[in-house]
């Protein structure tokens, strides 16, 4: 109990920094409340001196937090209509996909990346952007200062995408359909897929925004996969250590494997079988955004940003490369298919 009552004012100090951040991500979708909420905890930490007072709260709600966060994500995925609706992408999705994880473990090897913002990066460049890291982050046990620089790099490249690929995909001369599935494989983050969509609906009159998403969700149903393989190879690496270990030292198996993965695919199951109307899911999809927000502030009063700012280059650099190359294999994959 006491354990509980100490964790109490660190989960309400997310809560209070997480509100503010909800309200500014509604207001600037295209940057989004997990990164409003990063920024805020950043900014606060710099200015509270004595921080016992919360330290396990906030550790809490950056681990368990996220982690229930991730869960209740998962209510919001039919997986049945969204592979039917968006089954005309899904060659190019997974060679998007495959070139940024590629990409990723590339300038990993060449720039001595940390190995877990490779990760990170990778990921959230060819999934869904921070929903992605959010998953991720914790299968890979990422480091809160890891988690922030992942996320910061991720904005800075859904910024660029909602601002330029409606003026390139003009000049490109792509079709309605395939600008759709050009934002829906090409652009990190939700909320920087509708912004790129609107903008191209609003210029040329169509409505490309269902195809973008379409395709969108389809591509976040990868978390499914690259997580349980993520968690399989840690809990592989883990156990061979313990093999070398004393019976004594032996690592926890149980402890390592993050469950909370399975748990996000059951819910995804459970919404695909009983067909969960939109009165149950979307509240369940609200709050999971909400906790997430609230794990970022977390993330974020635990980051150095000084520290974040110094070390950022290799970051960016591998953001940029997954980015642009993305983005080009999705205009190929399209040209090759005669979508375009």
């Amino acid at each position: 109990m006491n354990t509980y009552k100490q964790k109490i004012p660190g989960i309400l100090l997310c809560f209070a920094i997480a509100i503010p951040a909800w309200f500014l991500g509604k207001w600037l979708p295209v940057i989004g409340g997990p990164v409003f909420a990063i920024l805020l905890g950043m900014l606060l930490t710099l200015i509270v001196p004595k921080k016992e007072w919360c330290k396990e709260g906030v550790t809490f709600t950056s681990k368990k937090i996220l982690q229930y966060a991730v869960i209740l994500l998962g209510f919001g995925m039919n997986l049945f209509q969204i592979l039917e609706q968006g089954m005309q992408s899904l060659p190019i999705i997974l060679s998007t996909i495959s070139i940024s994880l590629v990409m990723a473990w590339i300038l990993y090897k060449t720039l001595h990346l940390q190995k877990n913002s490779a990760i990170l990066i990778g990921v959230g460049s060819s999934i869904c952007g921070g929903s992605a890291i959010a998953a991720t982050a914790p299968v890979i046990d990422a480091t809160d200062e890891e988690v922030a620089q992942s996320i910061s790099v991720i904005f800075l490249f859904n910024i660029a995408a909602a601002l330029l690929f409606p003026t390139l995909g003009g000049i490109l001369g792509l079709s309605n359909e395939g600008f759709g599935i050009f934002a829906g494989t090409a652009v990190n983050d939700t909320s920087s897929v509708t912004a790129a969509a609107t903008a191209w609906d609003g210029i040329h009159g169509s409505n490309t925004l269902d195809t973008a998403t379409i395709v969108k969700l389809t591509r976040t149903l990868a978390i499914i996969p690259i997580t349980l393989v993520l968690a399989l190879l840690r809990t592989r690496n883990a156990h061979k250590d313990s093999a070398n270990q004393s019976t004594a030292a032996k690592v926890s198996l149980k402890k390592i494997f993050p469950f909370f993965v399975l748990f996000f695919v059951l819910a995804s199951v459970i919404t695909t079988v009983f067909q969960l109307p939109a009165a149950v899911t979307d509240p369940l999809k609200d709050l999971s955004k909400f906790l997430i927000i609230m794990a970022m502030a977390a993330i974020g009063w635990n980051t150095n940003i000084v520290h974040l700012v110094k070390s950022g280059g290799k970051p960016i650099l591998t953001g940029l490369c997954c980015w642009i190359s993305i983005a080009c294999v999705s205009l190929l994959m399209q040209a090759i298919l005669g979508i375009w």
